[in-house]
């Protein structure tokens, strides 16, 4: 079992940067497929990111794509989120999520949650 942690949200302006963590407690951090969801006020969660055990391959959702980087510190048992050119649009509740061995968007097939951390981006 894994313990998740997620931190770095809050309000910037569009147009600006934000970088999100997710501290991982628990079981081997390095075995699991971490992904990024979020989910924004009065719509349900969506995929955002994903990243496999060693950070070899990553998989973006369409509309972050080029503007968003997911990353991975086994050392430190951290997952991270680099938000770039942030957009009203990506206003939502962050979160990260583990997968023991499924590596895709299904956000059912993902084992442990963390609580999530809001970011909202103002025009």
């Amino acid at each position: 079992q894994v313990q998740l942690v997620e931190s770095g949200g809050g309000l910037v302006q569009a147009g600006g940067s934000l970088r999100l963590s997710c501290a991982a407690s628990g079981r081997t951090f390095s075995s699991y497929i971490m992904g990024w969801f979020r989910q924004a006020p009065g719509k349900e969660r969506r995929f955002v990111a994903l990243i496999n055990s060693s950070g070899g391959s990553t998989y973006y959702a369409d509309s972050v794509k080029g503007r968003f980087t997911i990353s991975r510190d086994n050392a430190k048992s951290t997952l991270y989120l680099q938000m770039n050119r942030l957009k009203p649009e990506d206003t939502a509740v962050y979160s990260c999520a583990a997968s023991t061995d499924y590596y895709g968007t299904n956000i059912g097939s993902y084992d442990y949650w963390g609580q999530g951390t809001p970011v909202t981006v103002s025009s």
